[in-house]
C-alpha cells in the first residue's frame, strides 16, 4: 500500500514587532469634495447654480403648478439651493479661517443632508422628465406648453443631482472609514 506523507518545509519566523508596525494608521484628511475643501466648495458652488437655475427657469413658466410633478421640482430645487448655499458658506468660512470639518458629526451631518437633498432632486428630476417626456413626445402639445423651459429646468435638476452626488458619497465613505 503507497501512501503519502507529509513533507516538512521550513517555515521563516515572523518579523519582529518594530516600532513602525505600532505607529497608528495614516488616513487621507483632504480629499478634494469633503467639507472644507476647494473641491468641496466646487461642488456646492455648482449644485447650488444648477439648482437656482432649474429653479428660476421652472417658476418664471406660468402653468407649473397644474403639475403636481413640476411643482415637486421647485420644492426640491428649492431645498437643494439652500442646502448647497448654507454648507457653500459654511465650506468659505472654514477654508479662511484654517478650520477643519472633519468631524464625526459634521461629515455625519453633511453625509446624511447630501443623500436626502440629493434623493429629491432626482426623484423630482425623473419625475419632471417623464412628465415633459409625456406632454412632448406622446401627447405632442408642445406649442400649446412650455416644452423648452421644462426640458431646461428638468435637465438642471439632474446636473445638480450629478453635482451632489460625489459629496455624498465622499462624505458617506469618510463617515463609513471611521
Amino acid at each position: 500500500m503507497s501512501v503519502s506523507h507529509a513533507s516538512v518545509h521550513p517555515v521563516d519566523a515572523p518579523p519582529l514587532q518594530t516600532e513602525a508596525a505600532n505607529v497608528p494608521r495614516v488616513r487621507m484628511k483632504d480629499v478634494q469634495g469633503m467639507p472644507g475643501t476647494i473641491g468641496g466648495f466646487f461642488l456646492r458652488f455648482a449644485q447650488f447654480v444648477f439648482a437656482v437655475v432649474a429653479l428660476c427657469v421652472m417658476a418664471t413658466t406660468g402653468d407649473f403648478p397644474s403639475v403636481t410633478a413640476f411643482c415637486y421640482l421647485v420644492a426640491a430645487a428649492g431645498l437643494q439651493s439652500l442646502w448647497s448655499l448654507s454648507l457653500g458658506v459654511l465650506d468659505i468660512y472654514a477654508l479662511l479661517v484654517g478650520r477643519c470639518l472633519q468631524s464625526s458629526q459634521i461629515v455625519s451631518l453633511f453625509a446624511v443632508g447630501d443623500g436626502v437633498t440629493s434623493t429629491l432632486t432626482f426623484a423630482a428630476a425623473c419625475a419632471s422628465a417623464g412628465i415633459t417626456v409625456l406632454i412632448g413626445n406622446d401627447l405632442g402639445v408642445c406649442s400649446q406648453n412650455h416644452c423648452i423651459e421644462f426640458e431646461t429646468a428638468t435637465a438642471m435638476a439632474f446636473l445638480s443631482w450629478f453635482c451632489a452626488m460625489p459629496s455624498f458619497l465622499i462624505n458617506f465613505w469618510s463617515l463609513a472609514s471611521r
